[in-house]
């Protein structure tokens, strides 16, 4: 059978040797080596489907005992163009030729992956690793093994099956246990069930390979130490963030287009949906001076459909979407759009980017929100901050220079939906108790703080402590230290995931909000102080350890800042015992809390303006007097 598509025809027309390869696929007398180096030709050449139609037709009229490899890579070839369906039947094929194929096997299992049928894909990988006939003395066919262990621990994970990751972590790390994304993902996934202590040992692996391979988002909750912070940041920079050593974009674009007029400050971000960072921002990019100011977004946000995106994307002057857009393309789209600030929302959190960063494509790069903490990008030199949260003594573990704002870092949004008021019964809370809070993700908790929360429980008699569950492991963990504190399982009440909303409301029935350390509560500290809730914060030496200690001071209550656990530790109790103090934030919060420094959002954005037209007006007269 003909395998040439019509489009690919048209293509042979105008090139008389890809039809004679084509004319000797279809004879079954090209020899595999062949067959493999012609491809391989095309595919240098950019013809991949022309490639794919090479091997289609020697797959349909050779007889050779290796077929069952020129299937393979004929589905390697069909996987590459995401034409998952026709790869899944190819792999399928090469394995009724050769049963024990691994290799086919393991691919077979992504396109599965890809095509949503969860299930088989780990069905296929799990054939592998559970295989005894597998030599795992063989280095080669060990590193199949742990591809398969590896993957299907990613997927689990992204199936929020933990127990089931983590488990086939702990047997990749034991057959080797120098894999550093795999530690990497281990200590994360201890964090995200409350598995104490995080930096538990498993085979050959030290304890300095783990805290070597903690992700940075891990190591923020993990450490309140910015030297390790910073190693990090820095050791993903060093494996991930290219080396980009030519000549910035931007300077490319301005050769040709003198900067001049508005200001173009451009946002980075794959967060402008439905996300903290998305819950924080809009009235930011609302309150812009269009006079002085032109907006962009430079996004590859998830289009949620919620009216948050839409509203985020009401207020930019122009919106240019990077989902599916290489890195380097993007960085020209942003040059070329001549953006006189690129402020990065993102950071080296989840689904970050940062190679756009590298390639320099505007001339002030600035680190905000996303990251409260340094990134060490090459491509950032700046990072919003206040006094409060950059002290000086914290400034040389920053590879950003601080752009200090006179109160709070944090923006924030005064439009929120806030649901209808609740009441205690609601949420199993009793009537009378006094009722401590902590809605932070549970990767944020850690022992320590949460031994502490136990012990100011045993000191103050009918207290509870309310608290998300993010899942049933972190869940379990939580009420077994309980236990090992006496603390009797009813005085744990765990809050359901709520919209926004109901999120919002629910912040009244509580009477003390409980922070977390190293790692404090950043959107959620604003959300309970906007609803009038005090929150009691420990600060420590890091950004991310001070950011509700500078909210706290810009909402007028700066006492409810500790810098020990045992302070932290006793204020919780001296206010759990004195319920009228807390009335007395409470009546502060409703009086004052929203006129406060910290909510004045008009004036926090004038105070960036007044930065970034700064910055931005001296670049450019640096650049005409170099030009």
């Amino acid at each position: 059978m003909d395998k040439t598509t019509p489009a690919t025809k048209d293509s042979l027309a105008s090139n008389p040797e890809l039809e004679q390869m084509l004319d000797l696929a279809r004879s079954g007398a090209m020899e595999l080596s062949v067959l493999m180096e012609k491809a391989d030709k095309l595919q240098r050449e950019g013809l991949v489907d022309a490639a794919i139609v090479l091997y289609q037709n020697w797959t349909t009229h050779t007889k050779s005992v290796l077929l069952h490899v020129a299937c393979y890579n004929l589905g390697t070839l069909l996987g590459s163009r995401n034409r998952h369906a026709e790869a899944e039947q190819i792999y399928a094929t090469a394995l009724a030729l050769s049963p024990t194929f691994t290799q086919a096997r393991l691919n077979l299992g992504h396109q599965l992956e890809h095509l949503g049928r969860i299930e088989e894909a780990l069905g296929e990988w799990r054939t592998v690793f559970e295989d005894p006939s597998l030599d795992r003395a063989n280095p080669a066919v060990l590193e199949l093994v742990l591809h398969a262990l590896n993957n299907s621990a990613r997927l689990l994970e992204t199936q929020r099956r933990l127990a089931e990751s983590q488990a086939l972590m702990r047997q990749s790390l034991t057959l080797k246990a120098r894999q550093g994304d795999v530690i990497q993902h281990y200590v994360h996934i201890r964090q995200k069930q409350c598995d104490w202590p995080v930096y538990q040992a498993v085979g050959d692996v030290t304890h300095n390979q783990l805290l070597v391979g903690t992700s940075l988002l891990a190591m923020l909750s993990a450490s309140d130490d910015p030297a390790l912070q910073l190693m990090a940041a820095q050791r993903f920079v060093h494996e991930k963030v290219l080396v980009y050593k030519d000549r910035p974009l931007h300077e490319l674009a301005t050769a040709r287009q003198p900067r001049k007029g508005r200001i173009k400050i451009g946002y980075l971000s794959g967060d402008l949906c439905m996300h903290a960072v998305g819950l924080l921002t809009p009235e930011l990019f609302e309150l812009h001076d269009r006079d002085r100011f032109e907006v962009y977004a430079f996004c590859w946000s998830r289009e949620d459909g919620t009216a948050q995106r839409a509203r985020i994307l009401k207020a930019m002057d122009h919106h240019v979407r990077l989902a599916g857009v290489d890195d380097l393309t993007a960085a020209r789209l942003i040059a070329e759009a001549g953006i006189d600030i690129l402020v990065d929302l993102q950071g080296l959190t989840s689904g970050a980017r940062p190679n756009i960063l590298a390639y320099r494509p505007a001339p002030i790069q600035v680190s905000y929100l996303g990251l409260p903490g340094t990134s060490a990008l090459p491509g950032v030199d700046w990072i919003i901050a206040d006094r409060f949260v950059m002290p000086p003594e914290y400034l040389p573990y920053c590879t950003e220079r601080p752009i200090y704002l006179p109160n709070c870092y944090q923006v924030s949004d005064r439009q929120r939906e806030v649901g209808p008021a609740p009441c205690r019964e609601q949420y199993g809370l009793p009537e009378n108790a006094f009722v401590y809070c902590s809605f932070n993700n549970n990767h944020k908790f850690n022992e320590e703080v949460f031994s502490s929360w136990m012990r100011i429980l045993e000191q103050v008699p009918g207290s509870v402590m309310w608290l998300l569950a993010d899942n049933e492991w972190a869940k379990a963990n939580m009420l077994r230290v309980a236990a090992e504190h006496n603390v009797l399982e009813e005085r744990l009440i765990f809050a359901p995931r709520a919209a926004p909303p109901d999120y919002l409301a629910r912040f009244a029935l509580a009477d003390l909000f409980l922070d977390t350390f190293p790692y404090n509560a950043g959107t959620t500290a604003s959300d309970c102080l906007w609803m009038g809730t005090p929150i009691l914060t420990r600060s420590g030496r890091s950004y991310i350890s001070r950011m509700a200690g500078s909210l706290l001071s810009a909402v007028g209550l700066p006492d409810l800042i500790t810098f020990s656990l045992a302070e932290y530790e006793g204020r919780a109790v001296q206010l759990g015992q004195n319920p009228a103090r807390i009335e007395s934030y409470k009546r502060y919060l409703r009086e004052q809390g929203r006129s406060s420094a910290l909510f004045d959002i008009p004036a926090v954005v004038r105070d960036l303006e007044h930065e970034f037209e700064r910055m931005a007006l001296a670049q450019r007269r640096g650049d005409q007097a170099g030009a």
